[in-house]
């Protein structure tokens, strides 16, 4: 599946991109190769000892993979996975089900998209990869009729959580979903006190999600296979499409 082109960026590595849907059982697997490279890369590892390397599980096989490629090289170098009402109902829950109890989302399940996995090539970051990926989840939600953009963001763990408590803790006074839409973790991330005045880091891509208008739908989760802090986003439709230009001024 081709998604529509969006506009020229003025660095030229970005206007080679173009954007489909993986239709491939290879095209799968570069995707995988790609997760398992920036998942190296966030954890400080070489990338290159992992590039032969997959990031699979069983929920692949149900999941479209958006795909960003440079038309020259081929390159793929950037991906987002993403789970329609329709094959939520086939494979019988979401992946953020493994974290969050989301009883309280059931009335929307029928009209929610999960995405997640996002990962861009590192050569890549800091320009309109993201932006473009954006557009094809945009797409997709169109095309299955969905009016919630549903995932997680995961929340580095190595200063031992203090940033991700400060965040939590600020986010919570400006984006906090309302009661109807919260969500509960499963095992939940203990709090840290933190120093009033404290400033968190927000990563790339939960600045994106909130720039578009994303609530955050309750505390975060501790993630033990991963050693991090989840936190679960619910982006409503009409919220995203009031907001494109400040999507479009964060991936300058």
């Amino acid at each position: 599946m081709r998604l529509p082109a969006t506009a020229a960026y003025p660095d030229a590595r970005f206007s080679r991109i173009v954007l489909s849907v993986a239709s491939t059982p290879e095209e799968i697997r570069e995707v995988q190769r790609l997760r398992c490279k920036a998942l190296a890369h966030a954890m400080g590892m070489d990338p290159s000892a992992a590039q032969h390397s997959l990031d699979e599980d069983d929920l692949d096989a149900h999941c479209d993979h958006l795909i960003a490629r440079d038309r020259r090289s081929l390159r793929v170098v950037g991906s987002y996975r993403v789970l329609g009402p329709r094959a939520a109902a086939r494979c019988g829950s979401l992946h953020a089900e493994q974290l969050f109890d989301l009883d309280r989302l059931q009335h929307l399940r029928g009209r929610m998209m999960e995405a997640g996995r996002a990962c861009i090539d590192p050569d890549y970051r800091g320009s309109g990869v993201l932006m473009m990926l954006w557009a094809g989840l945009w797409a997709l939600m169109k095309r299955d009729g969905c009016q919630y953009l549903a995932g997680s963001v995961s929340l580095s763990l190595a200063d031992g959580g203090y940033n991700a408590t400060a965040l939590y803790q600020r986010l919570a006074q400006t984006h906090l979903a309302p009661l109807e839409y919260r969500v509960a973790p499963r095992q939940p991330f203990v709090l840290h006190k933190c120093e009033p005045g404290h400033a968190p880091h927000v990563p790339p891509m939960l600045e994106a999600y909130l720039r578009g208008g994303a609530w955050i739908a309750g505390e975060p989760a501790w993630d033990p296979d991963y050693h991090c802090a989840e936190l679960f986003l619910l982006l409503p439709v009409d919220a995203l499409q009031r907001r494109p230009a400040a999507l479009a001024e964060r991936q300058r």
